[in-house]
C-alpha cells in the first residue's frame, strides 16, 4: 500500500486510523454479523450509534441543550435552500454577507423562497478580503444573517463571529467545523457537509436553536420540515447511515486528539508553515488573500509562471502530493490542510514546493 498526501478539497482526507477501523468493522459491525451499511436504523445497535455520536458532538462543540442537533441527507447546498424554508415565510427578507464562492450558492439556493438582501460583497476585488465590518448594510428585520466562516475555494476565513445584533446569525461551517472552539450560543443555526473536516461525503450535520423551528407559517412538504426531523432524532426518514457511523469515528478521533482547541494549534502550525514556504520564496509562489483573513483550511496559491503549473501537478502527484490543482474557478494550486492533515503532510509539501523552484527557477 503507498498512501498519498491528500489535500483534496472535499472530500477529502479522513484520519488514517478511522480508515482502517472502517475496514476492520466492514463485514461484520458491533456482533450484528453484518455490515453497518446492512443493518436497521431502527435497530437498537445502529440507535445507540446515532446517540453516541450526538453526544459526543455536543461535548466537542459545547453545544448547549437548547439546540437540536440534525444529521440529514446531502450537503450544505441541499441546507442552503431548506433553512429559508424553515427559518422564515415567503415575505420576508433575510442577509447575506458575500465572501467567496460558497456564499453566492447559498444567496442563489434561498432567492426562489425569501427575499434577500446582501449586506456586503468583495466580489469587486475578487474575494480576497472580507468587507468591513463599518461598510455592512444590514436589514433592520431580517429574518437572519448568513455568512460562510470558511470559503473553500478562495481561502478567506472568518477569525472572529460577526456580530449583527439579535438577528439570528446562520452559518455554513462546511469546510471549518471542530478546526476551532467556537461558541455555540452566538449563533442560531451551524449547518456543514461532513465530507471535509467529519466524515464522507452524503450527510450534513445541522445544529438549530430550537426555538427557530416550526415558526416560518408555510405549508412544507413534511420531509422538507427540519422540525420533523427534530422530533424524530434525523430518522423522520431514512438516514445515511453509513456516513453517520464514520462521522462518529471521526469524532472519537477528534476527543483522542484533544478536541477542538487541540485541533488549532496544530491547525495554526500548520498553516503558518505553509503560508512561510509561499511568503518566503521570493515570488515564485504567491498567495493573494489579504493576510488579516487568509484561510487555515484552504490555502490558495500561484506560481510566478503559470505555464509551470502542470509541471507541478504531475511532480506534485510522483511525489506523493495529492488534489492540489485550483479550483476552476481560480486555477492555480489549491492545498486543503483540514483535521486529518499531519503536520508532515505540511512539510512534505513545502519541502517539495522549493525542490521544484530550485529545479524550475
Amino acid at each position: 500500500m503507498s498512501r498519498a498526501f491528500n489535500f483534496s478539497a472535499g472530500p477529502a482526507a479522513l484520519p488514517e486510523s478511522v480508515l482502517q477501523q472502517v475496514q476492520a468493522e466492514m463485514l461484520e459491525w458491533r456482533g450484528e454479523r453484518a455490515s453497518v451499511m446492512e443493518v436497521s436504523h431502527r435497530g437498537q445497535s445502529f440507535i445507540d450509534c446515532a446517540a453516541e455520536t450526538e453526544r459526543d458532538l455536543r461535548e466537542l462543540m459545547g453545544i448547549p441543550d437548547d439546540y437540536a442537533v440534525l444529521f440529514e441527507q446531502g450537503g450544505a447546498t441541499t441546507l442552503a435552500a431548506l433553512l429559508p424554508l424553515n427559518l422564515a415565510g415567503p415575505d420576508a427578507t433575510a442577509d447575506y454577507l458575500l465572501t467567496g464562492h460558497w456564499g453566492e450558492k447559498a444567496l442563489e439556493n434561498a432567492r426562489p423562497s425569501i427575499g434577500t438582501h446582501v449586506v456586503a460583497s468583495s466580489k469587486d476585488s475578487g474575494y480576497k478580503s472580507i468587507a468591513e465590518r463599518a461598510s455592512w448594510q444590514l436589514s433592520e428585520d431580517a429574518a437572519y444573517f448568513h455568512y460562510t466562516p470558511n470559503e473553500t475555494i478562495h481561502g478567506v476565513e472568518f477569525h472572529d463571529i460577526p456580530d449583527v445584533g439579535n438577528t439570528p446569525l446562520v452559518a455554513d461551517f462546511s469546510s471549518s467545523l471542530l478546526s476551532r472552539p467556537i461558541d455555540v450560543s452566538r449563533f442560531g443555526v451551524i449547518y456543514g457537509g461532513a465530507q471535509k473536516n467529519l466524515g464522507p461525503a452524503g450527510i450534513v450535520i445541522v445544529i438549530v436553536r430550537r426555538d427557530l423551528l416550526g415558526k416560518h407559517g408555510r405549508k412544507l412538504p413534511p420531509i422538507f420540515e427540519l422540525e420533523n426531523q427534530a422530533k424524530n432524532d434525523s430518522m423522520f426518514n431514512t438516514p445515511p447511515t453509513f456516513s453517520w457511523y464514520v462521522v462518529g469515528l471521526v469524532l472519537k478521533w477528534l476527543k483522542a486528539q484533544g478536541g477542538a482547541a487541540a485541533m488549532e494549534v496544530q491547525n495554526r502550525r500548520k498553516a503558518e508553515i505553509l503560508y512561510g514556504a509561499i511568503d518566503g520564496s521570493g515570488g515564485y509562489y504567491r498567495n493573494e488573500v489579504a493576510t488579516a483573513c487568509r484561510s487555515r483550511m484552504n490555502v490558495p496559491f500561484f506560481l510566478a509562471n503559470p505555464e509551470l503549473d502542470k509541471a507541478f501537478l504531475k511532480q506534485a502527484e510522483a511525489a506523493g502530493l495529492l488534489g492540489l490543482k485550483g479550483h476552476r474557478a481560480l486555477g492555480g494550486m489549491r492545498a486543503s490542510i483540514y483535521n486529518a492533515m499531519p503536520v508532515e503532510g505540511v512539510q512534505a509539501l513545502v519541502g517539495f514546493m522549493a525542490d521544484f523552484a530550485q529545479r524550475n527557477g
